[in-house]
């Protein structure tokens, strides 16, 4: 087993989640995987109900954020909640604190690399989290998660995003003569929530059109729904 276990300082730790606790044994807890549980012979409660709530308290806190701030409909938040709280990225969140460094594991499991292992160390994010709330409360987890979610859903919106203007202006391109423009046909709205309508227009024919809070958005949009007509499907 680990064998610094349940004597060990978290006070580093700590300062590394950006969370005091009040209890410390909630912490511990969630950093005693079963295999040092099953090992220690001294009746130890393993982190796995902690894993279970915090499992529950990061997608609400999930759900919440992207409701709140991401405009897309209920199929893309959908998509992007399930990668921003997927195992690969828990496990990502976890390597920037240096969580699987601090895991209680039981001798086998140490030695067979389980603080590296996603899995185990994505758990672990998951029971810490779920400590955090027992010890703070919602807000106190909600601190905790936002800068990770954040930026993971930034990097999710870079990885996915398609530049629907570039891709229908190289299609067009392959006939000489063709020529695109896009076209301001709506502006609505208070000026800290304008909504505009932007036209796609193939020559002088309308093939796409698309709304955004900004023109570059909308022009996007409409690019994509001209790709969509002529059997480009994203």
């Amino acid at each position: 087993m680990n064998n610094r276990g349940n004597e060990r300082d978290l006070t580093p730790l700590m300062a590394r989640l950006g969370y005091a606790f009040k209890e410390e044994s909630l912490l511990r807890r969630a950093l005693t995987h079963s295999s040092y549980a099953n090992e220690s012979g001294r009746n130890l409660q393993s982190n796995e109900r902690l894993e279970f709530l915090g499992d529950s308290v990061l997608g609400l806190t999930a759900a919440m954020h992207l409701f709140q701030k991401e405009k897309g409909p209920e199929g893309e938040l959908t998509k992007l909640r399930a990668a921003v709280v997927c195992e690969k990225a828990l496990f990502s969140y976890a390597k920037e604190i240096g969580l699987g460094g601090w895991l209680m594991l039981g001798r086998g499991e140490a030695q067979n690399g389980g603080a590296e292992r996603p899995s185990i160390v994505a758990d672990a994010f998951e029971a810490v989290t779920a400590a955090i709330y027992l010890d703070g409360g919602m807000e106190a987890a909600r601190d905790f998660l936002l800068p990770f979610l954040e930026k993971e859903a930034s990097n999710q919106r870079r990885a996915h995003f398609k530049d629907y203007k570039t891709q229908l202006q190289e299609i067009v391109q392959q006939n000489p003569g063709e020529v695109i423009s896009y076209v301001l046909t709506g502006e609505s709205g208070p000026d800290h929530n304008k909504q505009f309508t932007m036209e796609v227009h193939l020559n002088s024919n309308v093939i796409g059109s698309g709304r955004g809070r900004s023109k570059k958005e909308a022009e996007q949009k409409a690019a994509r729904e001209a790709l969509r007509l002529m059997g480009y499907d994203d």
